[in-house]
């Protein structure tokens, strides 16, 4: 399909008064996205970050198996990887208190430092599970700062497609990540693989350097700059206070139900008597999903359908999580969480209408609450599922989660009907006044 220009900026990376496109070429976003010079820095640092973040889950759980011989050992480190959030709204704010060009840079460097200390051969346990920990603190601020820099560079429909390009990438992360992570691991050992793993954020920082314009801190430097804790605290507020916002903070929680196969891989690929490899096809299911559902909503749904669909979509993506109440075999599994991931997708639309809905001024610590409330419910969610899945197998705390996710989702989905109409208006009122 042809793509041609919605207007004459020039490609200089800045197109921050660009006006937004017309309904009839909203299809055409992807490559206007593209041609931003600005974007495809700010986009390709995260594909770094991204492939970074994977290979140094992967090396990290191989080391301390590989020391330990404890597969809950190495679960642990892989639950560690979801926890930080818990804590990190008290840094999310670093992305409306400085220059995010600023934020997004520092993250990735103390993120580098932390995790070359990680890989140093004899690290004790103990020492790797909180290097770990503290490594993945400085995403929350990225991905705040990298959200809210978007809404600054690209406005309207393109706003919807950056971030759809932004996730769609953070999936083909993940599945490099679980391909290409014991590939490597096994040729060069899990030490080297974890510090060489640092080079990736470097190479993010250095990209964000060169191919992105220094902007002043949304704070600027007459104001007052509030605690910490005080901005938490209006972040809430502002997030809980508004029915649109907080609808759409829920939607993106629901991951804490139906994101629970995921951290139940082994467990169930071991009750059907399959192995690591199974396992890992379990793992990527529902990653490919959402990667063809994300080009199918992003690409052929048209702007105001995509948005009057969250609700539905989140209900279709915890159903298919009913099929464990008849022990699927493994391609039913796959199929079912590929289906998840299909529908799951909607996360992208809901991820970029919540940015856009929210003052330009708060959007870093909003955006940071709400990702880190996602990673939290995540964590939280593997880690109660690991725990039921003890006493009662996989089977029923899959079903169990599946229906609560349905309840929620429908639940959520009344509300959303009614204001998904003034969102749309809300989104095209942005593009226009950007």
């Amino acid at each position: 399909m042809a793509n041609p220009r919605l207007d004459n900026t020039p490609d200089n990376g800045d197109h921050e008064s660009s006006s937004a496109p017309s309904n009839d070429d909203w299809r055409s976003s992807y490559r206007d996205v593209m041609a931003i010079g600005e974007f495809r820095s700010v986009w390709l640092a995260h594909a770094l970050s991204m492939i970074g973040t994977n290979l140094l889950n992967i090396a990290t759980s191989v080391l301390v198996f590989q020391v330990t011989g404890s597969a809950l050992a190495a679960g642990v480190t892989l639950a560690l990887t979801f926890l930080p959030p818990i804590v990190s709204p008290l840094i999310a704010g670093l992305a409306d208190l400085f220059p995010r060009r600023r934020v997004m840079i520092a993250c990735d460097l103390a993120r580098a430092a932390v995790i070359v200390l990680i890989g140093i051969p004899g690290m004790p346990i103990w020492a790797i599970w909180i290097l770990l920990f503290c490594s993945v603190l400085p995403s929350i601020p990225f991905a705040a700062a990298r959200a809210a820099m978007l809404a600054e560079i690209i406005q309207g429909e393109r706003y919807v497609a950056s971030t759809a390009i932004i996730q769609l990438t953070s999936q083909l992360g993940i599945l490099a990540g679980l391909v290409a992570g014991g590939l490597i691991v096994s040729f060069v050992g899990p030490n080297v693989t974890v510090m060489s793993t640092g080079i990736l954020f470097v190479l993010s920082a250095l990209v964000v350097l060169l191919g992105v314009r220094a902007r002043p801190s949304p704070l600027t430097e007459r104001e007052e700059r509030p605690g910490f804790l005080a901005m938490t605290r209006d972040g809430a507020k502002l997030v809980f206070s508004d029915p649109r916002l907080r609808t759409l903070a829920l939607l993106a929680w629901l991951a804490g139900l139906y994101g629970i196969p995921y951290g139940l891989a082994n467990p169930m690929a071991a009750e059907i008597g399959a192995g690591a490899a199974a396992a890992g096809f379990i793992m990527a299911g529902s990653s490919v999903g959402a990667f063809v559902g994300g080009l199918v909503l992003t690409r052929i749904i048209p702007p105001p359908t995509r948005m009057r669909l969250l609700g539905p979509l989140a209900v279709l993506t915890c159903l298919p999580l009913l099929l464990w109440l008849v022990g699927p075999p493994l391609w039913l599994m796959v199929a079912a969480l590929a289906l998840c991931g299909v529908a799951g997708s909607y996360q992208f639309v809901a991820n970029a209408a919540f940015v856009l809905c929210v003052p330009k001024e708060g959007r870093g610590l909003a955006f940071g609450l709400v990702a880190a409330g996602l990673q939290a419910a995540q964590g939280v969610g593997i880690l109660l599922a690991g725990f039921f899945a003890e006493y009662f197998g996989t089977g029923p705390v899959i079903v169990t989660a599946g229906a609560l996710g349905v309840l929620c989702a429908a639940l959520l989905s009344v509300p959303w009907s009614r204001m998904a109409g003034e969102t749309i208006r809300h989104m095209e009122a942005t593009g226009e006044s950007a």
